[in-house]
């Protein structure tokens, strides 16, 4: 019967019920369950079957009269299981660490460490093609002095903008883990299809891009997690070049997993997704001056709910046309209006009393000093772009206290002779 119960626990903890961590620590129980003797021959044996049978698929038996209750409702032979089950409980929650290989082990860290792309490069590079092929490659990374570790992946070129070889050197990229592959027990244990930002002409634009990311992780968990890395391509047979900054992205249905939430498409108007998540995005891409996104296109936009019939929530994505960042080939859409990407123009949807924004408003004022900690002393950045991207956050700051500005700007979208109401479905591939 030993023999037994474990198959059943182990049939239990590899199921898909459990999510990764909880399994690591319900084997640990079961180890935990199987040493005591006394326990284990109540639960399991021929001729004690209980309602803990249901664990074991033995649910044909009535229990035997000892564990059943007593006159006074209870029974003391019960409280070791009732113990242990507390326990389980708990373990799932706190009792024990997460297990490093976690699916989000990739994103609990902000430490840089390099990927290296090996295979034909050349070949990937070139496919811009508005239906791009998936290529042969072979991830390797070192981390934290550890041996170098390889994975067989499959990468292909993604993106609209930035794939363009007339806009871009390098074209951002799709790396597509095997499932259940070799990258399990590795620092990618888990992963499925990461998207990796790359330079598109000088890589500081791509660390700029990944601190409006972290400036929007304070302000929500409803938010994409990014790792900066350094990343190398190395061609078959050729000497690899010299590394460059890029961004992993988390994947939407991690996020939105956890967040508690599922990954949702609709066709919606900005008035159709939750109210004061919206308010928190639309501000923040009015703080980085970014107005290339749209909810009716869903454009730079996803979408995650509790389920399919929840209004959702609207997650940002892809800032490299923001002023914050300043790439030198960004600029605003010809149907704004707008001089420069570095002029801000709120794109939410007509609110007309102001009060409603004074949560959102409260938000961002005591979120102001690790947004501007991003930013001071920060070594991934040189003292120029510091200095003019402090200048930027003070105008911003110092609109939150122009009461007078402040509605003027949050109220365009109410200004019929105003670009407040274009919808853009977004920039022009080319």
């Amino acid at each position: 019967m030993k023999k037994i119960m474990i198959k059943q626990f182990k049939l239990l903890a590899e199921s898909n019920f459990l999510t990764p961590g909880f399994k690591d620590q319900f084997r640990l129980i079961k180890v935990l369950l199987c040493a005591s003797k006394a326990l284990a021959w109540r639960c399991f044996s021929f001729r004690h079957r209980t309602w803990f049978q249901l664990l074991t698929f033995f649910p044909d038996s009535k229990p035997p009269l000892y564990f059943r209750k007593r006159n006074n409702g209870h029974n003391p032979l019960l409280l070791p299981i009732y113990v242990l089950f507390i326990g389980i409980f708990l373990a799932s929650s706190n009792g024990f660490s997460q297990p490093v290989n976690s699916r989000a082990a990739l994103f609990e860290s902000d430490e840089v460490f390099q990927i290296t792309l090996r295979g034909e490069m050349k070949a990937l590079m070139k496919d811009r093609s508005g239906d791009p092929v998936y290529y042969p490659l072979e991830l390797a990374y070192t981390f934290q002095n550890n041996p170098e570790t390889t994975i067989p992946v499959e990468v292909r070129t993604r993106g609209h903008f930035r794939r363009l070889r007339e806009n871009c050197f390098y074209p951002p990229l799709l790396i597509n883990f095997k499932k259940n592959g070799p990258q399990e027990h590795t620092l990618f244990s888990e992963q499925n299809k990461l998207k990796l930002v790359m330079p598109c002409k000088q890589d500081q634009y791509v660390i700029y891009e990944w601190l409006a990311y972290q400036i929007y992780s304070l302000v929500t968990p409803n938010s994409f997690r990014a790792r900066l890395v350094k990343v190398q391509l190395e061609e078959s047979g050729k000497k690899p070049k010299n590394p460059f900054y890029g961004v992993l992205l988390e994947e939407e249905k991690q996020m939105a997993r956890r967040n508690g939430m599922i990954p949702v498409e609709r066709d919606l108007r900005p008035q159709e997704v939750q109210r004061q998540p919206f308010l928190e995005m639309a501000l923040f891409e009015y703080l980085i001056g970014n107005t290339d996104w749209s909810i009716q296109y869903l454009q730079n936009i996803k979408l995650i709910a509790k389920d399919t019939n929840a209004a959702p929530i609207a997650v940002p994505y892809d800032f490299d046309h923001s002023g914050i960042v300043n790439a030198p080939y960004a600029h605003p859409a010809p149907e704004l209006k707008m001089n420069s990407i570095k002029q801000r123009r709120y794109r939410g949807y007509c609110i007309q009393a102001m009060d409603v924004y004074a949560e959102t408003i409260a938000r961002f004022q005591e979120l102001k000093p690790a947004i501007y900690a991003i930013y001071q002393n920060n070594p991934l950045i040189d003292e120029k772009y510091q200095k003019t991207t402090i200048r930027f956050l003070d105008e911003f700051y110092e609109t939150l206290q122009n009461p007078q500005k402040l509605e003027k700007d949050l109220l365009y979208p109410c200004d019929p002779n105003g670009t407040g109401n274009v919808v853009i479905q977004g920039l022009r591939e080319h």
